[in-house]
Formats: C-alpha cells, sequence, structure tokens
C-alpha cells in the first residue's frame, strides 16, 4: 500500500492539461470488443482503472498494443475466449473494477453469451446490477446466478430490439444496453437512458462504426441493429471530474491557475456550480484560467436561505464532484448544504475532515452541511485513509490547503482516476512525495 506525504500551505501556479475522461474510456474500451476489426483509441488516461480494463480484455485474447506514452491503444478483437472468463484470475481481476460489467453488453451482442463475476469498484453504498439485467433479459436474453450469488451467466440465442424503459438512468447500465442493442434485431428504444457526455462519445462512436442511433444527447435513445460493426479512431474527451477537481484545488490553496483545453461545452453546469461557492474563473477560448483568491463567498438563494448543492442526473451536477465541491465549501464565508442523492455512503469521509478541523455536520448519510470558516482557521494537517478516488482527491486537497504535513494512505485509490497527480502538481509548486 502507498502513500502520500504532502506539505500543506503551498500554492500553485502555472498550466495544467486535464487528462482524458476515466469514464468514457472505459465505455470505449469495452465496446472496441463488438468489433474484429482495428480500433484506435486516443487521449487515454493512464490511470490504475484503465489499465485494469486494458487487462481483462487482454485476458480473453483480445489484442492489445499501446504506444510508448500509453495514451493511445489499438484493440483488435478478432478472437476472444469468452469461457476464460470463467478462470479464477480473470474473475479475481474484474472483481477490482466496476467497469468490468461493461464487458458483458459487447460480448452478449457479438457471441450470444458473456460470464460476469460480482464487480467491485468504490465502496460508496449500494450500487446494484438490475438496471444491466433488467436491460439484457428486454432484449431477449437469460441471465442465471451461481456461485453463491457471486457469477451471472448471461446468454441469448438471438437478441432482439425492444423498447426499455430504465428504472434508473444509469450510466454504465446505459452503456452496457446501448452496446447490446446496436447488433440486436430490429428497433430497440430505450428511454430514461443516460446522457452525459460519455454516453455521448459513445453513441458517436459506434454511429462511426456502423451504428443507427438516433436521440444522442437526450434520456430517449432509437437504436436500429445492424449486422456488424466496422474498426474506428476515436479520442477520448478531456476528463470534466479532474478539471472541477483543479478548479476546487486552486480555491483552497489560493492558487493562479490555468486548465488547459477543458471541453468547455462539455462541462455542463461545473463551472456555475463553482462559482456558487464565489470562485472566480474565466474562460479563455477552450481554457479555463482562475486567479488567485484569498476569500470567496458562498451565494444564498434570493430569498436569503442557504445555499444547497445537489447532484442530479445530466444536465445535472455530476455526483463524482460532490466530494471535492464539499472540502472547497469548507474553506469558503458562508454555509452550504451539499445534498448526495444517489449514493449514501459517499459522504461518510467527512469525519475525516471534521478531524482536520473542518466545520461540518453530517445530517444524514446523503445530507451534510458545511460552514465555511473563510480561511480565518486553515485545516490541520493529518493522517488519513482515501475510502475511494473521489473522496481521495477531496482529502488530498483538503491537505493541500492545510498547515503541516499530512499523510494520505491507501491512495492506489487515488491512483485509479487520477494520472500521475503528484508528479503533475508538483510541477506547480506543490509538495507531495510518494512513499
Amino acid at each position: 500500500m502507498s502513500s502520500f506525504v504532502v506539505t500543506g500551505s503551498r500554492p500553485l501556479m502555472g498550466e495544467i492539461t486535464p487528462q482524458g475522461s476515466k469514464n468514457e474510456a472505459l465505455q470505449i474500451i469495452c465496446a472496441s470488443l463488438l468489433t474484429p476489426e482495428k480500433v484506435t483509441i486516443y487521449n487515454l488516461p493512464r490511470i490504475l482503472d484503465v489499465d485494469n480494463i486494458i487487462d481483462l480484455i487482454s485476458l480473453l485474447g483480445v489484442k492489445v498494443s499501446r504506444d510508448h506514452s500509453g495514451c493511445s491503444v489499438t484493440i483488435e478483437a478478432h478472437s476472444v475466449n469468452i469461457d476464460y472468463m470463467l478462470s479464477e484470475e480473470y474473475v479475481e481481476k474484474s472483481r477490482k473494477i466496476r467497469g468490468s460489467i461493461m464487458i458483458a453488453g459487447p460480448l452478449l451482442a457479438r457471441f450470444g453469451k458473456a460470464y460476469v463475476a460480482r464487480p467491485g469498484g468504490d465502496k460508496i453504498g449500494r450500487r446494484r446490477l438490475d438496471t444491466h439485467f433488467l436491460g439484457f433479459t428486454k432484449l431477449g436474453a437469460s441471465v442465471e446466478i451461481h456461485r453463491n450469488n457471486e457469477l451471472y451467466i448471461i446468454a441469448a440465442e438471438k437478441l432482439t430490439g425492444t423498447y426499455i424503459h430504465l428504472d434508473e438512468a444509469s450510466v454504465t447500465g446505459t452503456a452496457n444496453i446501448i452496446m447490446a442493442a446496436v447488433l440486436a434485431e430490429g428497433k430497440t428504444t430505450i428511454y430514461n437512458a443516460a446522457c452525459e457526455p460519455y454516453i455521448q462519445q459513445l453513441c458517436t462512436m459506434l454511429v462511426n462504426m456502423g451504428a443507427k442511433i438516433d436521440g444522442i444527447g437526450s434520456n430517449l435513445l432509437r437504436i436500429e441493429g445492424v449486422k456488424k460493426l466496422a474498426g474506428i479512431s476515436h479520442t477520448v474527451l478531456p476528463d470534466m471530474i479532474e478539471v472541477g477537481s483543479f478548479i476546487g484545488m486552486a480555491a483552497m490553496t489560493e492558487s493562479e491557475l490555468t486548465i488547459k483545453n477543458v471541453s468547455w461545452e462539455n462541462l455542463g453546469i461545473i463551472p456555475d456550480s463553482f462559482r456558487k461557492l464565489g470562485i472566480i474563473l474565466e474562460k479563455q477560448d477552450d481554457d479555463i484560467y482562475i486567479p488567485r483568491q484569498e476569500h470567496y463567498t458562498i451565494e444564498t438563494f434570493m430569498d436569503g436561505s442557504i445555499m444547497t448543492i445537489s447532484d442530479g442526473i445530466w444536465p445535472g451536477l455530476t455526483p463524482d464532484l460532490l466530494s471535492v465541491i464539499l472540502v472547497t465549501a469548507t474553506q469558503a464565508e458562508g454555509a452550504a448544504l451539499i445534498h448526495q442523492k444517489m449514493f449514501e455512503s459517499r459522504l461518510f469521509f467527512v469525519d475525516k475532515l471534521i478531524d482536520m478541523g473542518a466545520q461540518i455536520i453530517l445530517c444524514d448519510p446523503h445530507r451534510a452541511t458545511v460552514i465555511g470558516l473563510n480561511k480565518k482557521i486553515k485545516l490541520r494537517a493529518t493522517v488519513m485513509s482515501s475510502p475511494d478516488i473521489r473522496a481521495g482527491i477531496a482529502l488530498l486537497i483538503a491537505a493541500m490547503s492545510a498547515e503541516g504535513t499530512s499523510i494520505i494512505h491507501n491512495i492506489e485509490q487515488i491512483d485509479r482516476g487520477y494520472e500521475r497527480i503528484d508528479v503533475r502538481l508538483n510541477s506547480l509548486g506543490a509538495e507531495i512525495k510518494r512513499i
């Protein structure tokens, strides 16, 4: 297990470019299994989750080659050993990453079967798989549970298009069902579909491969099944979660920072969500410039009531940024209610911030009230452990703003979603040592 030793109260200065989108990359890699032809993917983030999903498809006999930078990969799935999914090696590795579930949809569509071990991932509350399996069964597949509810066997002689109303707008569930439906016979309608930029990028890639999808960018998708898909080249968008993380980091550390090439049109309400905290940020072409701010003040609603910031399905605020927004609010002037609607365990990391001196009331598993310290009292250094990717980056931001030297254990969680974050931040003036 690795750790970060973080010396706090060091402002950053300069430019930083966000990595490729983690969430998009996992979907695109899985989509490459839909064709035996060559698929080339650019701007991949060099993170553990991407490495793990590439390792998984390689175990199945898929040919994968990466360039010297690791940011581009070529995938050829002309030969796939689906039965290897039953091996202990594959099952053990697939449990390390929740995105492994998205391998099932493409294999079911192309070969008529897939095996899924119960995936792991962040411990942020219940993350059920029903949406995926209900979509598969609607398309004509059967799902059987084996090995004490730890292994799912999915099979179909033929997938047939149908009407599917998703019980929740799950991003990975929507992606999985789309990938199964593009090779199904007939027309599929998916209502209450997730429509995040990740899903839009997936659909655009599939259309370029020969799929027929209407309604991209909305929650109502219509898919006309095709017989086969062709190879393609695809470039992954910048990671909007990392962009938001850098905005909060700049405010907390009183830094002057320019975030380069952010794909502004795909950020949605992320910039305005940070503006609600009083953070000044400027759009400069496709960059975001954040000037140094000694203080920032949380807005109130027009009637003077406390600001509430909550997550929501796209185009609402992505839940992946609420941890960063919460920690950023701890040093603002004013108060905010942070409402995490989707996962009931994601706010439990606030006990570590409270140990650092933050004024936070955890109202219930979904809501926390933050009373900003207005930087009159700095957070104090401590020893802590990262429980998941997004809480991990929030704790790193807290440590960078604190007085003294903090230690963060279990940083493998941060490495799952953030590329060489210590090296990149140290180049801007941070002092983060990996041990």
